[in-house]
């Protein structure tokens, strides 16, 4: 089962891996699909909105004859990556108090 994943989500996942380092969208693409399943035209779109916001930068490194864009998280970027990771682990908390024990006991208790 798969759950969808909303942007601000996958904005977050996206800042994280450019976090620890640089890369180019292919790669990045790997890197997320080794762990979620998802697109790799539902990137591209997530990186240019990244890249507008100024969460992102670009630059071009030749390799093979062509040129690979690779994108750098900025302070922008590590920013909203802060805050999404803030945000996660509130709905997280949240979402884990109904699907766990605690929730379902806590139930139980106003049923009594």
């Amino acid at each position: 089962m798969s759950m969808p994943l909303s942007a601000e989500l996958l904005d977050g996942i996206v800042l994280a891996v450019l976090k620890k380092s640089d890369a180019y969208g292919y790669a990045l693409t790997q890197q997320i699909q080794a762990v979620i399943s998802i697109s790799p035209s539902t990137l591209y779109p997530v990186l240019r909105r990244l890249k507008a916001q100024g969460a992102l930068t670009t630059y071009d490194q030749p390799y093979e004859g062509r040129n690979r864009r690779y994108y750098r998280i900025t302070p922008v970027g590590t920013k909203l990556l802060q805050e999404t990771e803030t945000n996660w682990q509130t709905f997280k908390q949240q979402i884990e108090h109904f699907l766990t024990d605690a929730g379902n006991q806590a139930k139980k208790e106003d049923q009594s």
